[in-house]
């Protein structure tokens, strides 16, 4: 059973693969966005792999455990227990942070139940999740929630013209009358002329009955202050109206840390538990590295376990490069790859064998001085006897495995195929877009663009920057380097705006994206798609619509029937109605040239460019074809799409006549080398027309074609914050400092080596 055996997948694209995966070593499945990696490693092996280990389970288990579907394939033959770990952000709520989601909280909990004095109590009473440990005032959250009085009073106004921007208290709204009928004010007077007692009155007073309240006052009806009132009713636990006003809240509450426990979650007699003068909230405070200092430099015989495993955590933390974290950071804001990377130190404790590892791109968001580390952490579990699965574009982690499945040829109907399968030594001389991308060599850019001008930063300090001084020129392609949490975001996407407030900045973020939304609604063409098969029909424009007469009733529009399953993840399958398509059956009765509106939703961008000759929705098609996305479909979900595709969709739409200022943050994010190329081509073309392009990135070929590269460093968190290197790719090669520099000598020289 060396091998894991799968025969005839035909999952998603899959042309009716069958192949043979060999176990206990690392096998990298390569490819283009599209060609069927994802569905071949995690839909079909990982997939049924899960599904079999939940049948084992009891059915009170089984079904609170997330539910798989049944893969296209005829047969799967010698699977291991997975473990899959994904770029799907940690999340979590308020309450989860890197300690609680690595365990490390829990052990020191362990440690100061023990070691620390006074003795307050057993380790359970140090959680802030705990209602013996939490601070009564946040409970446990660290933050209150207050009301922003500048963003809901205008002073410029009187009652009467709605000083008060909230819904109901606006004029005509019932909850205004209590102000205006109190008898206290002025209803025509501007707030900003109001006494200091008046304002008192109208923002805080407590709860009471006025003396001589308006005629037309209700009887039992009491006075209260606006903030006291809105709190009341919106911000408390049991409030059952903060749901209907969320978009309205959004806008006038905002967080401040806790009065009572300054940030800390818990209550003062915790709090006074302290090992060497620091209490457990100083202790999660500290950066992972320096927390470890702390824990080694403690002796204790009774207690040296709890010391060891303490250090043994936050050892792997440091191991895999997010020694800068801190253990009360919330889980929900570390990137796709900080959060894949604390996945992984989950796993490097165990002593389990013989599992199977699937990781997905582990090389985002990572300079390729991380990826030594992580490159360290595969082989390590490797060595202990597992199996290793990764789907990858990045060349040094392609180039560490020991068997690779490059999938093809193309993405979409034009991929789905296995192009090579074998050692890397001979992969450059298959004829796949792997192959040929190993086959050539790196380019340095040797001629640069010479400068229109400089952005200047001044003094920038915010996080973990040093008063930098930096100068961005105008009119060139700028890389901005350096390892993860070096500073790099912090100094482009936070502090270059305050700068220069005018600049666009293109980030993986989901733009408001429903399930409704599709490539086609984003690009608004829906309209002129729907324009060409009314009038081929003779029939209204809103039967084309998903979201109008043309929705299936069944699923209205969705495609997707969601089966709720109590107290489990909903499901999702396929409406039996319209087949998933999401349109009225009868509706796809109407044709355009021969194709219905599921067929146009069907098609591949590339597809939709040859199918259509209209000018207005041709030149979207085209500049997707630039960026390399002309494997997505007309019809497929935004809520679907990685961050990568997500960033360059925002692309098409950002840009604007004229020069602009447009900031990149890691574009190359989900590429194969060969849409790298893509991307870098159309990154030129726009610096030809003078747009001045700032890209933070840690892609080699994308360093190596900049007109001007600024490294920040040298480290990550404290460490970081400096500027390394200013100046041309050329000159970063001469550089001794700079980790980027030997990175990118590294893949100059000796990338197509074989190892």
């Amino acid at each position: 059973m060396e091998n894991i055996e799968i025969t005839n997948a035909r999952q998603n694209n899959l042309k009716n693969i069958s192949i043979k995966i060999p176990k206990n070593k690392i096998v990298v499945f390569t490819g283009v966005s599209g060609s069927g990696k994802s569905s071949l490693v995690f839909e079909t092996i990982g997939g049924e792999a899960q599904r079999q280990i939940n049948e084992t389970q009891n059915s009170f288990i089984r079904n609170r455990l997330q539910h798989y579907g049944i893969p296209d394939v005829d047969k799967i033959e010698n699977l291991n227990v997975p473990i899959i770990i994904n770029q799907k952000r940690l999340g979590g709520n308020a309450r989860s942070t890197v300690g609680t989601a690595t365990d490390i909280y829990a052990t020191l909990r362990l440690l100061f139940s023990r070691m620390g004095k006074p003795f307050v109590g057993y380790s359970n009473v140090f959680s802030f999740n705990n209602p013996q440990g939490m601070c009564p005032v946040c409970e446990g959250l660290g933050w209150v929630q207050t009301v922003n009085i500048d963003a809901l009073i205008d002073r410029d106004l009187s009652l009467n013209e709605g000083a008060v921007r909230f819904p109901t208290f606006q004029p005509g709204g019932w909850r205004l009358t209590r102000y205006t009928l109190s008898g206290y004010f002025d209803n025509d007077r501007k707030l900003k002329d109001f006494s200091p007692e008046e304002w008192e009155k109208l923002m805080y007073a407590a709860e009471h009955k006025p003396k001589k309240p308006d005629k037309d006052w209700g009887k039992t009806v009491k006075y209260e202050g606006i903030i006291p009132r809105i709190e009341k009713a919106f911000l408390k636990k049991d409030s059952k109206e903060n749901v209907s006003r969320k978009e309205a809240l959004t806008n006038v509450i905002i967080k401040k840390n806790c009065p009572a426990c300054q940030g800390q979650r818990l209550n003062e007699k915790i709090l006074s538990c302290r090992i060497e003068g620091r209490n457990i909230a100083d202790c999660a405070a500290l950066s992972v590295d320096d927390l470890l200092k702390f824990v080694n430099s403690l002796t204790s015989k009774t207690y040296e376990v709890i010391l060891k495993e303490l250090s043994a955590k936050l050892e792997n933390i440091v191991t895999i490069g997010l020694q800068y974290l801190t253990l009360d950071r919330n889980t929900d804001t570390l990137s796709g790859g900080e959060s894949q990377r604390i996945k992984m130190v989950r796993n490097l404790g165990n002593s389990l064998v013989d599992l199977l590892y699937i990781f997905d791109e582990p090389s985002i968001g990572l300079h390729p001085k991380d990826l030594q580390n992580i490159t360290t952490i595969i082989k390590q579990i490797r060595d202990k006897g597992n199996s290793v699965l990764i789907v990858e574009h990045d060349p040094d982690l392609i180039k560490m495995a020991d068997w690779i499945v490059d999938m093809g040829p193309g993405s979409g109907k034009n991929g789905g195929e296995i192009v090579y399968q074998g050692p890397f030594s001979k992969l450059k001389k298959s004829k796949g877009k792997t192959g040929l991308y190993f086959a050539g060599s790196p380019v340095l850019k040797k001629k640069s663009r010479t400068p229109e001008g400089y952005l200047k930063i001044r003094n920038a300090n915010l996080y973990n920057l040093k008063n930098l001084n930096v100068d961005i020129p105008k009119g060139v392609l700028t890389v901005v380097t350096g390892v993860a949490g070096s500073g790099k975001s912090t100094l482009i996407n936070k502090v270059l705006p305050v700068f220069y407030p005018d600049i666009t900045v293109i980030d993986q973020s989901l733009s408001a994206a429903s399930a409704r939304s599709s490539l086609l609604t984003y690009l608004n063409i829906s309209d002129v798609v729907r324009r060409l098969f009314a009038r081929s029909n003779h029939v209204s424009e809103k039967l084309f619509s998903r979201n109008s007469e043309g929705a299936c009733k069944n699923c209205r529009g969705l495609g997707v029937e969601k089966i709720d399953l109590a107290f489990m993840d909903d499901i999702e399958q396929p409406c039996e109605e319209c087949g998933g398509t999401g349109f009225d059956p009868r509706v796809l009765q109407y044709r355009y040239h021969d194709k219905t509106i599921a067929d146009i939703m069907n098609m591949t961008v590339s597809e939709a460019l040859l199918f259509f000759t209209e000018e207005a929705v041709l030149k979207h098609f085209e500049m997707l074809t630039k960026l390399g996305l002309d494997y997505l479909t007309l019809g497929q979900r935004l809520d679907s799409f990685s961050g990568g595709e997500r960033q360059r969709l925002k692309l098409t739409k950002e840009l604007k006549p004229g020069q602009q200022v447009i900031v990149l943050d890691e574009p190359s994010t989900g590429l194969h080398p060969s849409d790298t190329q893509k991307l870098l081509a159309f990154l030129d073309h726009l610096a030809d027309q003078r747009h001045t392009l700032i890209v933070i990135e840690h892609n080699l070929d994308i360093i190596a074609h900049a007109d001007r590269i600024i490294d920040i460093g040298p480290g990550a968190g404290k460490y970081g914050g400096e500027i390394m290197f200013e100046g041309t790719p050329e000159e970063l090669l001469k550089d001794k400092k700079s980790f980027t520099a030997e990175f990118l000598r590294k893949h100059l020289q000796y990338k197509y080596k074989d190892h």
